[in-house]
């Protein structure tokens, strides 16, 4: 079965062909980084315009790199959420075009869901397992035992990874996009330089306002001396991605799951597949995307619609949603 899907939920315009929600056919991604980074984060409004600009072009790409004509897709699918709405409706629009076009189904798609989906491109990978989903917006632990059925176990109350990753590269003076910054720096610094504090919560809970605030107060004792960067980047990568894996060890545990699996555009941070790794050596699979389909991508559009699309009684009726 082959899908197309399209991604729009944010800043990339991307669209791919899947082969039975595993195998990539092409993938094409339009990134608008360099026309956010003189804003300093991304601009809603600016981005649905980029997205309108590039639609077309990256269908075009996608059908002409895999060789195959839109009549011959099985189904077409979209994110139709969470995400900047504005955004969403650019990519929804065109894949339900398609639908009508080429009368073929249309399958709309939850961006988060697509995220853990990312993890059945080229692998084996099947239910159950414990999830940690880290992104710009949301933090969550997800108990998947079933390709349809997810059971969110535990999420954050404030900021969430991706976003206080940016905020402290926000405050350290790092420019955008700020949290693949950090993790550079950090690769260079000591971990152990800074002690920073893990918020006192429950086990289904994550906080990380408390360490943001800890870091800005870290900066401001330096008054107007040399801020040793690196060290207090690597001191705050070690301690929020050290909070993200010992809660999802735990969870898992509590679950009864020996596979845990690495989601989210923060996936791609490199102390935090790391420490996922390291697992190995206490009994667990583990199992991360590929770096390419960390981020936002299609192809984990392509391959949620084929394993776990919204369920709906009327799909190009389904309109897209900011929050979810």
């Amino acid at each position: 079965m082959l899908i197309f899907g399209i991604e729009t939920s944010c800043d990339e315009t991307a669209a791919a062909i899947v082969k039975n929600g595993r195998e990539v056919i092409s993938n094409v991604v339009a990134s608008q980084i360099k026309t956010h980074s003189q804003f300093g984060g991304v601009v809603p409004e600016v981005a649905a315009r980029e997205h309108l600009d590039a639609i077309n072009v990256v269908i075009e790409e996608t059908f002409a790199q895999a060789g195959i004509q839109p009549n011959e897709v099985d189904a077409f699918a979209s994110t139709a959420g969470p995400g900047l709405v504005g955004c969403l409706l650019v990519g929804l629009n065109a894949a339900k075009t398609l639908s009508l076009v080429y009368d073929k189904p249309y399958l709309p798609v939850n961006h988060l869901n697509a995220h853990v989906c990312a993890n059945f491109i080229d692998s084996d990978l099947k239910p159950p397992f414990t999830c940690l989903l880290v992104s710009g917006g949301h933090t969550q632990i997800i108990n998947v035992s079933d390709y349809n059925e997810q059971e969110i176990c535990a999420s954050t109350i404030d900021d969430a990874t991706g976003e206080v990753y940016d905020k402290v590269a926000r405050l350290l003076g790092l420019s955008y996009p700020g949290g693949i910054q950090l993790d550079k720096l950090a690769q260079s610094g000591n971990q152990t330089a800074f002690k920073l504090p893990e918020a006192k919560v429950g086990d289904d809970e994550f906080s990380f306002s408390g360490l943001k605030t800890a870091v800005l107060r870290l900066i401001q004792t330096f008054k107007g001396a040399e801020i040793p960067i690196n060290d207090i980047c690597a001191s705050f990568q070690e301690t929020i991605t050290s909070t993200l894996i010992k809660k999802t060890v735990k969870m898992a545990r509590r679950n009864s799951s020996n596979t845990i699996v690495l989601a989210g555009g923060v996936a791609a941070n490199s102390r935090l597949r790391e420490k996922l790794y390291e697992l190995e050596n206490d009994g667990f699979k583990v199992y991360a995307p590929k770096m390419k389909y960390c981020t936002d991508n299609a192809s984990m559009v392509a391959s949620c619609a084929y394993f776990n699309p919204i369920k709906t009684d009327n799909p190009l009726e389904f309109e897209v949603f900011s929050r979810g």
